[in-house]
């Protein structure tokens, strides 16, 4: 019998629908555990004693922590439907890509508290991070989905898109349109 799936989240947290989006794209059923984050319960302090924070993926009783990392064991455990490329090199630069969104995607919410210069400042900062990824990223094949068609060349990670984009609640990659201040 197949190991349960469970994973512990709250809505809209970016990093939880990245581990949606994965589970999704390899059709993998499990159970979502709403969160309180401001009332954290015993078993998100049980299985993330360390940070105390979401996501959590549990594989049966085992617990796995932090977004990326979770995504890439989902991607070992299931192998259907890769989610990064196989090619050692492809993989880290699709690493690279999530890296830089977690470090530069912060922007992208901000503009949409800020106001002022405070703003403008955001707008810049996103529009340049926009401009990186189209620039440099949206050319490389594994930034798009896989061709459901057997093709198992073209694999992809959207990892990095529900953090500069927002949370959606179906995988879906888009490419980026053109932005103007």
């Amino acid at each position: 019998m197949a190991e349960r799936v469970k994973l512990l989240g709250a809505l809209p947290s970016p990093f939880v629908y990245r581990v949606i989006w994965a589970l999704k794209l390899k059709a993998i059923p499990y159970e979502f555990i709403e969160e309180d984050l401001s009332n954290k319960s015993p078993l998100l302090l049980k299985y993330n004693p360390v940070h105390k924070k979401i996501p959590v993926f549990l594989h049966g009783d085992k617990p796995v922590c932090e977004s990326m990392i979770i995504v890439e064991y989902i991607d070992e455990m299931w192998p259907q439907n890769p989610l990064l490329p196989n090619d050692p090199y492809e993989r880290a630069l699709a690493r690279f890509w999530v890296k830089f969104a977690e470090d530069k995607g912060s922007s992208v919410w901000r503009m949409f508290r800020a106001k002022g210069e405070e703003l403008g400042k955001t707008m810049k900062e996103t529009l340049e991070m926009l401009q990186n990824v189209e620039e440099h990223g949206l050319e490389k094949q594994w930034l798009h989905l896989p061709d459901r068609g057997g093709d198992t060349d073209n694999n992809g990670i959207c990892a990095f898109v529900v953090i500069g984009l927002g949370p959606s609640s179906s995988p879906v990659c888009t490419h980026f349109v053109t932005f103007h201040e």
